[in-house]
């Protein structure tokens, strides 16, 4: 784990170095279930949620961008107390601690907001460290949707929802 880490709210000038490396996370389209195409221009409108929603960044000591998440409403309605969240972190940070404390903070900052649970509705089977981080914090998996996303390596593969109260 990094040292010295600082999760602070993404600022618009910190686009630039987040995209460096969501892109790649996209256009591989291993983990996220967007378009493999999709634009800088779009990921930017989706990334950054109107409010409630938050999008975050974990920084080192020298500033660094080393991974981002987005928080959001999942639903609306009665069920409008049901948050959502995406995490990417730099490749080049990964294994270090970033989706840990970038995890941890949107699962705190979610009950300060008050919601009363957090759902995330497409964490893709065969990314067996983000399921193993959100299984260690918590989330269980509801259920698992089969050949729910089409991976470009392993084929159609499965879909986990997971959930926790908060």
């Amino acid at each position: 784990m990094l040292a010295a880490m600082l999760i602070r709210e993404a600022l618009p000038h910190d686009w630039p170095t987040m995209w460096a490396f969501m892109e790649g996370i996209v256009r591989a389209g291993e983990t996220f279930s967007w378009d493999r195409d999709t634009t800088e221009s779009q990921a930017r409108q989706m990334w950054f949620p109107e409010p409630p929603g938050r999008t975050f960044v974990a920084v080192d000591a020298a500033g660094t961008v080393l991974g981002t998440a987005n928080s959001v409403r999942n639903h609306r309605g009665g069920a409008a107390h049901i948050s959502s969240a995406s995490f990417m972190v730099d490749p080049r940070h990964s294994g270090q601690g970033v989706g840990r404390a970038l995890g941890e903070h949107v699962l705190a900052q979610a009950r300060k907001d008050g919601f009363r649970a957090m759902q995330f509705n497409a964490v893709v089977e065969t990314n067996t460290r983000a399921v193993a981080l959100w299984r260690s914090l918590g989330l269980d998996v509801m259920t698992t949707l089969p050949e729910g996303f089409h991976h470009p390596v392993h084929g159609y593969v499965g879909l986990h929802i997971m959930y926790r109260r908060l």
